[in-house]
């Protein structure tokens, strides 16, 4: 509909008539005033009251962890009162000893990787090897023994006529021909 076309009496008949059967009474202002004036001024109110029991929690959980704290200090403080407690812990940090016995400090000189094969948890299942031991144990004996001898890395030995300082295999002994 073109906004310059003359509107039907129908459409601003039902216009009219919604918007006149919209009554407001003077109560109604009023309730609806007092009720947009609750929103504003209880909203941050509402807003600060849920931010304080926020820290309220916060608070509670942070003197829960510090009561853990102290209780856990008093019990060392415990363990420090006792004198096996105290010896233990010279001869562990401090390396004491008591008179008359001998300390002995191993120093352990792995590498990295040796350590932490070491470390590595050992498995608590059996397990079994599918291998025969006796074939592996005589595979490795043929092994060895046909393996070809080691290359000579000695001197050539000297005989008993060579004449002293000429090296055997020299020109004057007659082994070249």
């Amino acid at each position: 509909m073109h906004p310059d076309a003359p509107r039907s009496p129908r459409s601003t008949g039902t216009r009219a008539g919604w918007l006149s059967g919209i009554r407001f009474s003077g109560f109604s202002l009023i309730m609806m005033g007092v009720l947009v004036l609750a929103v504003v001024v209880l909203a941050p109110t509402i807003a600060a009251f849920a931010q304080q029991r926020q820290q309220i929690a916060e608070l509670r959980t942070a003197v829960s962890e510090q009561e853990a704290e102290v209780a856990r200090l008093r019990d060392e403080r415990e363990r420090w009162n006792d004198e096996t407690f105290i010896v233990t812990q010279a001869r562990e940090r401090l390396y004491y000893v008591m008179p008359g016995e001998v300390s002995y400090l191993v120093i352990d000189d792995r590498t990295e990787a040796a350590r932490a094969d070491a470390a590595a948890d050992v498995s608590a299942e059996v397990t079994e090897s599918k291998g025969d031991w006796m074939r592996t144990l005589l595979d490795s004996v043929m092994v060895a023994g046909l393996a070809p001898a080691p290359a000579p890395t000695a001197p050539a030995a000297i005989p008993a006529d060579a004449p002293p300082g000429e090296p055997a295999g020299a020109p004057g002994d007659g082994s070249n021909g």
